[in-house]
């Protein structure tokens, strides 16, 4: 009778232990976000804060953690220990992106847990300033056949979410309001935008994306709240000591979110010894104004020439250009674009996906490591300066490790690399910074295949500094003022700030050559400038959908971007602020009383903050210097 007491008593005591265990709270080193551990329904969980200044507020749930393989490990876990927290801290440079100098800091701690079988799973769990991060361990390996990770969110959250499209990520965000979610249930690519709370926002995707990974989506199929973290494939064999992606989850305001550099934060460091030859900037590209256009030497010569005319760097030659005709091939296109001190860039096909007798490109020509490299050796001997690999075949390990073939390989001969038709960057322009862009976005070559965009680009321009671009380079293609296949009836101020809101190393002007070079002296003084890259981002103000305005720092002088994604007039706001005292000269092409006319003024200010008028699907561009 007095053993059974005693056991009595001890269980209490390691309950009493457990509870006091599971209520630990890891807080971020600014105190801003904080992650507590509980036991839901006798399984593990997590509850995500934001700590405002009114008060605690919750973000999210991660109602279930867990990995399920065939060897056993199931999502019945029970945690062991608790590592003592600690704090970390990553300082980077960055070749290309939003900033140049990157900083960030997180509590660390691992949570080590095992099932009744015995099996072993490890969570390293990271509280950043600006959102959390988590990973899976597996000592063992095994096939993993599941992931049980599952966001919660509220009923009241608004969410901006894309439709899973794996061979593209081509869709619109929709915004989804409180009414609304129960009918949309579906698969979702990342990344995922949430208001969760009065101005707390949670942008969902993942990071750190290495070989023996797939890639991952979010599905609420289920349960509209619940968003269930699933495989890229059916099921992944990885070896003992495995870890997973990070799932990455960025909090905070707008602002916060559209700032952040926490992507990159959780990507491996660099892998390139020598970065120097990576030079970002703006090039011509054909495809838009002429679908077929690479098969005709006499067209790639004009855009050869407004490249040499504007100062841009680079021209891209896109697909079909092995059929090039009407007085030259690719080896005349590519001598002639050296000639006039441009760059060429070339397309090519993945042979991962579109693989039928009428894909163009030569076939399987990169998907072998030999036949791929003297392809690349070829391309550096003859001065072409990089290549976009189009057509990949979605989020498996075998795709993924592609990528990074094709990265790695282009590197050694010192080629560029756009992705297009491809998965969102998960952060290996950090790793792998001649990565200077990826499409995964519905972006302005839809006005040559299809009319939906002329009446949904302005919201969606307007949605995509605050999702898709968040977290890496958008090859969105933007800038044109007259019409492709179907008409777009943003204005030509519209246009000219995609080219500063929307992010990406190498920026490609996608209209026709006429078009540019007609434009007033002013317009083409800005395109010749435009920077790619840049040394800070500052989100002034804007929500999805309707607006946004953003800053852009370059050596000292600030591009700010606007755009009204709405049908009716706005004013948009243009605080000085940010600027600190002082007087600063600004160049404002805003928009004319048409939609096709500018509107360019420069004035001095002092510290005076601007109210900028815009028609409809209008916008504006500000560049400020101080005087």
């Amino acid at each position: 009778m007095r053993y059974i007491k005693y056991l009595i008593v001890v269980c209490l005591l390691c309950a009493s232990c457990a509870e006091v265990r599971t209520q630990e709270e890891i807080v971020s080193p600014n105190g801003r976000l904080s992650v507590k551990y509980t036991v839901e329904n006798r399984l593990p969980a997590f509850e995500i804060y934001a700590n405002q200044p009114d008060g605690k507020k919750k973000v999210s749930d991660l109602s279930s953690i867990g990995i399920l393989t065939k060897e056993g490990l199931n999502g019945d876990l029970v945690l062991e220990s608790v590592s003592k927290p600690k704090e970390i801290e990553t300082a980077y440079t960055m070749l290309t992106g939003k900033r140049k100098e990157c900083r960030n800091k997180a509590t660390e701690t691992t949570y080590s847990f095992k099932d009744k079988t015995g099996k072993r799973l490890n969570l390293d769990l990271r509280v950043y300033d600006d959102g959390i991060a988590f990973r899976y361990e597996l000592p063992a390996g095994g096939m993993i056949t599941d992931e049980l990770t599952t966001y919660q969110v509220s009923d009241s959250a608004t969410r901006w979410l894309q439709k899973y499209a794996p061979l593209s990520y081509e869709d619109f965000y929709n915004c989804i309001e409180p009414d609304q979610v129960q009918a949309n249930r579906k698969k979702i690519g990342y990344p995922a935008l949430f208001k969760t709370t009065d101005d707390v926002y949670m942008l969902l995707t993942e990071s750190g994306i290495r070989r023996e990974h797939c890639a991952s989506l979010l599905s609420n199929e289920e349960n509209a709240s619940l968003f269930k973290v699933k495989l890229g494939q059916d099921s992944l064999a990885v070896d003992a000591g495995w870890a997973s992606p990070w799932r990455t989850a960025i909090i905070g305001s707008l602002a916060d979110v559209v700032e952040s550099t926490l992507v990159t934060d959780l990507s491996e460091p660099c892998a390139l010894e020598d970065v120097s030859w990576i030079k970002p900037g703006v090039a011509s590209w054909i495809y838009w104004a002429y679908n077929h256009g690479s098969k005709d030497f006499q067209l790639i010569k004009q855009y050869v020439d407004m490249a040499k005319e504007l100062h841009l760097p680079y021209v891209l030659i896109d697909w079909e250009w092995e059929s090039m005709g009407n007085g030259g091939n690719i080896d005349d296109a590519v001598k002639y674009a050296l000639s006039q001190g441009v760059k060429p860039l070339l397309w090519y096909n993945s042979f991962t996906a579109w693989i039928g007798e009428s894909a163009p490109g030569t076939p399987y020509l990169l998907n072998n490591a030999d036949t791929r490299r003297k392809e690349f050796a070829k391309l550096e001997s003859m001065g072409v300066a990089g290549v976009k690999i189009d057509f990949f075949s979605g989020d498996s390990q075998a795709t993924i490790d592609y990528y990074l073939d094709l990265l790695e390989d282009a590197a050694k001969y010192h080629l560029l690399v756009n992705f297009h038709g491809a998965t969102v960057p998960r952060g290996w322009q950090r790793t792998y910074p001649n990565m200077v862009s990826v499409e995964g976005v519905y972006g302005a070559e839809w006005y040559n295949n299809a009319p939906i965009l002329t009446n949904k680009a302005a919201a969606h321009n307007a949605t995509l500094p605050f999702t898709r671009n968040v977290i890496g380079p958008m090859d969105y293609t933007p800038t044109t003022f007259t019409d492709s296949q179907h008409k777009h009836i943003t204005t030509h101020a519209h246009e000219l700030a995609l080219t500063v809101v929307f992010e990406s190393a190498v920026q490609h002007l996608a209209d026709r050559p006429s078009s540019y070079l007609s434009q007033s002296k002013e317009v083409k003084d800005f395109l010749q400038h435009l920077p790619t890259v840049w040394d800070n981002t500052k989100l002034l103000s804007g929500y999805p959908g309707e607006s946004v305005v953003i800053a852009r720092q370059k050596d000292g002088k600030w591009y700010v971007g606007g755009l009204n994604g709405t049908n009716e007039s706005l004013t948009l706001p243009l605080s000085m602020e940010f600027l600190g005292k002082g007087d600063y000269q600004v160049t404002l092409f805003k928009d004319g009383k048409e939609a096709h006319s500018f509107d360019i003024e420069k004035e001095t200010y002092r510290g005076e903050n601007l109210e900028i008028p815009c028609l409809p699907r209008g916008g504006f561009v500000a560049i400020i210097t101080k005087k």
